[in-house]
């Protein structure tokens, strides 16, 4: 009926040569004019439909409460202020002399995906396995990532001649094969079965494991290539020379280029000097050498909230039927179903606290915190599902938040833009320079950010899951209370030191394995 209507109407009032153009103009127009004609086709098509209803606050009662908070200048010292000393150091450097071996018994590859942070922690790894196997390492193949579409290179991201020079005592590193062997490659690799690849390492592989069956394939034929590779070293049963190699990796081997340094610096800059009256004043400014970072202070919001994670928490977000539809159907296509959560209701998984924060729960946990609406507040985000819609009670909570289009030019960007690696890795550099940091939620950026936080003693806060999934689900608490278990439940989560179980990751927790007492 919508199609015949347009027809109609495109023939009275138009000539032929025109009318695309006006219909198409109609049709982006019409909604926003005559939302009811869309209602049929939202519910028939809620991925396409979903989000041109912006989703309502869904806790209005603190939203309000939280807009009115005062802050005393005795909290913001305290909120700000470093973490004192906690009777540990980085402690990284081998017990005994290292030195390389005298031959090598050939050559490593390895062939690393995910995004920027799990292909880290893949090249950390790659390099203890061939400190295991008393090999050469070839600079680690990135992926080319499926979701993001970067095709990056490590050289592209990391300094190799700082790379190989800092582990140039550890490992025999090589940029590229030589010549006898520059047939190994992916696209060899990927059209058929070959017998220098080695596939069937499984997750969290022991280092005998690599002694039986990669060392073999090393020793036959001189090179051996692991694909896939992620997640492909034990945390436990490992010498400890081997598990400080890793942080070293981690921690010094692994420095940025130049110009992603640069770009990351200049953000710092601007973040710590003070607010201009407009904008665009930023963007004008000339990045000058020998400026000095001024006193100001900022925190870091690493807001994880894409569709691929609203859709696999299986949690309700408040965009009403229509999102809940769409997001059934994407986790449908991606994952068949196949997802833990969908069995649960949208209450028993924030009680569980399995739900990620939106921006405005982040937004309200920070404001309960103690940060006020006068906070330099720097957003480390690709892309938030929803919208500008979905971060607007966020920025009305902190009205000097940033990221890095709002703070850079687009020439300053040009080198990064369209590059989701590259664009993390301004991110990572900002995270680790800023006053406080914050996650909206686990993963990855979450887990290398603050195992590097943790390594520097440098203020962190991790939301209590558990407690804010209980708390936001108590639709009639009030800002007075609600402040008051949120700052109780968070003491001892603002970066004070926690020692690294069984099986948990040595980048997250890099105590005590890459730090000492003292």
């Amino acid at each position: 009926m919508l199609l015949r209507l347009l027809r109609s109407w495109r023939r009275r009032h138009h000539p032929p040569q025109r009318g695309g153009a006006l219909a198409a103009a109609l049709v982006i127009l019409l909604p926003a004019f005559f939302p009811s004609l869309f209602t049929p086709l939202g519910h028939a098509f809620p991925s396409l439909f979903s989000e041109w209803n912006a989703p309502k606050p869904m806790h209005l009662s603190l939203l309000r409460g939280a807009l009115e908070r005062k802050t005393s200048i005795d909290q913001q010292s305290v909120l700000w202020a470093p973490l004192a000393p906690q009777g540990w150091k980085p402690c990284i450097e081998s017990a005994s002399t290292s030195s390389l071996p005298s031959k090598s018994n050939g050559y490593i590859q390895v062939f690393l995906d995910g995004g920027l942070n799990q292909q880290r922690m893949g090249i950390c790894d790659a390099v203890a396995v061939a400190k295991i196997l008393n090999a050469t390492l070839v600079i680690p193949y990135l992926e080319v990532n499926p979701v993001w579409r970067d095709s990056s290179s490590f050289e592209e991201i990391y300094d190799v001649d700082h790379f190989i020079d800092v582990l140039n005592e550890e490992i025999p590193i090589t940029r590229e094969l030589p010549k006898e062997y520059s047939w190994s490659t992916r696209e060899y690799y990927a059209i058929g079965i070959r017998a220098t690849r080695v596939k069937t390492a499984p997750s969290h592989a022991s280092a005998n494991w690599y002694l039986e069956n990669v060392l073999p394939v090393l020793q036959s034929y001189g090179i051996a290539a692991i694909s896939p590779f992620s997640h492909r070293l034990a945390f436990e049963n490992l010498p400890g020379d081997v598990q400080r190699l890793r942080c070293k990796v981690n921690f010094q081997a692994l420095a940025f280029v130049s110009h992603i340094n640069a770009l990351g610096e200049t953000l710092v800059k601007r973040l710590r000097s003070p607010v201009r009256k407009q904008p665009e004043e930023f963007l004008n400014e000339v990045a000058d050498e020998n400026v000095q970072e001024g006193p100001g202070k900022f925190a870091v919001l690493h807001l994880r909230f894409d569709k691929d994670m609203a859709a696999h928490s299986a949690c309700d977000f408040g965009g009403g039927r229509a999102e809940r539809l769409a997001l059934a159907k994407y986790r449908q296509v991606i994952w068949q179903g196949r997802v833990l959560n969908s069995q649960f209701t949208d209450e028993e998984l924030r009680g569980q606290g399995r739900c990620p924060l939106t921006p405005e729960e982040i937004g309200l946990l920070l404001a309960a915190l103690g940060f006020d609406s006068s906070t330099r507040l720097y957003l480390a985000s690709h892309k938030v599902y929803g919208g500008e819609a979905r971060t607007s009670s966020l920025r009305k909570l902190f009205p000097l938040m940033d990221d890095k289009k709002s703070l850079a030019s687009e020439e300053e960007l040009a080198k990064v833009e369209g590059k989701a690696s590259l664009l993390a890795a301004v991110d990572y550099y900002v995270s680790m320079h800023s006053d406080v940091f914050i996650s909206a939620s686990p993963g990855n950026m979450h887990n290398a950010v603050l195992g590097y936080r943790t390594y520097e003693n440098l203020k962190t806060v991790r939301p209590n899951m558990g407690l804010l999934g209980q708390l936001f689900l108590n639709k009639t608490m009030e800002w007075t209370g609600f402040q008051q278990a949120v700052q109780a439940g968070h003491k001892a989560r603002q970066g004070q030191i926690r020692l690294r179980k069984p099986k948990q990751s040595i980048y997250t927790y890099p105590a005590p394995d890459c730090m000492c007492q003292g």
